[in-house]
């Protein structure tokens, strides 16, 4: 019931734009998400029949429990069930994109954590393998900044399940980060007013110290030392080498590679271009926006959690 409230409490604010690509989005999104719920109320229905509980603490049965597993990825939007996650936040505004990508994350993901000892580990692996290649390798040609922040949210997601079977407090260190990390990324989008690469290329123009915070933050989201992206994958890696599962982590590490390319062609774009432009002024207009005390505190957040990594441990 919750699961179902909170989709359709945000169906509202993706019709809010009135166009068809709006409506298009809001009904992709509204379909998946039904037949996610109703998978999870099939996989306790199963379970209750055989066990005769309708907790999903303790599904003893190994159908139940895939069941459960596949409906929870296509509720987060992970590989091989993560086509409806770009095209339906390309057909959004940038606030229902950061809502999308943050927020709706939140109860899947809880659900998840909850049942992980019971999950079926090689399953999840795959998938985990499979989105962070396929969030990498989407987003390679990719000129809509919606689109490439949708195959970023892909890939991220693939880093989270696969270490939730063996440390959810990681996957949970993880989610916070990624939570941080596009927040600030979509919030600084919106500031700009940029949702292309050309648009993009000119956001030097309108504020200098903001593009040059997004560089940082893109090379966060990429997972580089010494900013805060590079903490969970660091501490993932560890604990997928402690398991000895060291050819998965040197795939896992190879992926990351593919979405770290196309996070630096961004930050070229924005810092080392210099687009024609017909204006006399080096500068342009700006709008003022009421975000200007969330921002800062977002991208520091982003570039510098690394010293304080025992602490985050510790809190796990």
């Amino acid at each position: 019931m919750g699961l179902e409230i909170n989709t359709l409490a945000i169906i509202p604010l993706m019709t809010k734009m009135h166009h068809p690509r709006a409506a298009e989005s809001a009904t992709k999104y509204f379909l998946t998400q039904a037949t996610a719920s109703a998978l999870i109320l099939f996989s306790t229905t199963i379970n209750a029949w055989m066990t005769g509980e309708w907790t999903i603490m303790n599904m003893t049965n190994q159908i139940p429990t895939v069941i459960l597993t596949l409906a929870l990825a296509i509720k987060l939007g992970v590989a091989p069930f993560h086509l409806w996650l770009p095209d339906v936040l390309q057909g959004l505004n940038m606030l229902t994109c950061l809502i999308l990508s943050t927020w709706q994350k939140l109860a899947p993901m809880a659900l998840m954590m909850l049942t992980s000892h019971q999950l079926n580990t090689n399953l999840l692996i795959a998938m985990a393998l499979m989105s962070t290649i396929i969030g990498g390798w989407g987003g390679l040609n990719q000129t809509q900044m919606r689109k490439i922040m949708a195959y970023s949210s892909i890939a991220h997601l693939g880093w989270m399940i696969l270490v939730i079977s063996f440390a959810p407090s990681l996957a949970l260190l993880n989610l916070l980060i990624y939570l941080v990390l596009t927040s600030s990324m979509f919030l600084m989008l919106m500031t700009l007013n940029s949702t292309n690469t050309n648009k993009l290329s000119i956001s030097w123009l309108k504020t200098p110290t903001l593009a040059a915070s997004m560089m940082v933050t893109l090379m966060a989201l990429g997972g580089l030392p010494p900013t805060s992206g590079f903490l969970p994958k660091w501490l993932i890696l560890q604990e997928m080498t402690k398991q000895h599962l060291g050819a998965l982590s040197a795939l896992m590490a190879m992926s990351a590679l593919l979405s770290l390319f196309f996070y630096i062609r961004l930050s070229y774009t924005i810092s080392m271009t210099s687009p024609p432009n017909i204006s006399n002024s080096s500068l342009t207009w700006r709008k003022k926006k009421n975000l200007t005390y969330v921002i800062p505190i977002l991208i520091t957040m982003s570039a510098a959690m690394m010293p304080i990594t025992p602490t985050l441990l510790l809190l796990n």
